[in-house]
């Protein structure tokens, strides 16, 4: 007897492919059994004499000889449906492992990028510096000249200097981003690592706090 389907089960190269064609052997299965069930009854019926019992019986014996092939053919269906499925999981592995070395090519020339702009801003910050102190000269000498208003607010010069948009946070970002990007933040927030706060009492943005340190009366 012809395998059910071996036209398509000759065809069949994905694991899609094989469960379509098991799909339609079950439905045959499936019919199979229930003829058999009908089978059994006429059996039945024949012995009493209803029925040419010996038609039923090679009748029976040829559903039987058919469910046996149809699930024999579905055990092999499923079984190279299984390799087909392990084989495709390996091509997508490998399909993945092409694409995750390209991300990794990526990752390396971003960092490369992050060494060379930080280079670049450990660069400015020193010039900058240098610019700052040489303001800070300038204004003590400003004030002992008696000419204040020649003087530099250099707090306002920064803070105007690096005020502006700031990029949008991922939604997803990993613990060692989020300390980082708080940390790049620290340089241009009010009060972060370039911006110290003033002594207590001092003049901030030329404004004089209403508080002033008492000396302690204990000696």
């Amino acid at each position: 007897m012809t395998s059910p389907h071996a036209e398509d089960l000759g065809k069949a190269r994905t694991a899609a492919d094989f469960a379509a064609v098991i799909a339609l052997l079950d439905t045959d299965l499936n019919n199979a059994i229930a003829r058999k069930q009908e089978l059994e009854k006429a059996e039945d019926s024949a012995i009493f004499g209803d029925g040419d019992l010996g038609e039923v019986r090679a009748a029976l014996t040829d559903c039987n000889t058919a469910i046996a092939l149809l699930e024999k053919t579905i055990e092999a269906a499923d079984s190279r449906r299984a390799a087909a499925a392990q084989g495709e999981a390996r091509a997508d592995i490998v399909a993945q492992g092409a694409e995750i070395k390209s991300k990794a090519a990526s990752l390396g020339e971003r960092w490369r990028t992050v060494h060379r702009l930080i280079e670049q801003l450990r660069q400015e910050l020193f010039e900058a510096d240098a610019l700052n102190r040489a303001i800070t000269t300038a204004n003590g000498l400003f004030d002992a000249a008696g000419v204040a208003d020649l003087k530099i607010n250099l707090t306002t010069t920064r803070r105007a200097a690096m005020a502006g948009p700031r990029a949008a946070v991922p939604a997803r970002l990993s613990r060692p981003a989020i300390q980082a990007d708080r940390l790049l933040l620290s340089f241009l927030s009010a009060g972060g690592a370039l911006d110290p706060r003033a002594a207590l009492g001092a003049p901030v943005e030329g404004v004089r706090s209403k508080f002033i340190p008492v000396a302690s009366e204990r000696g």
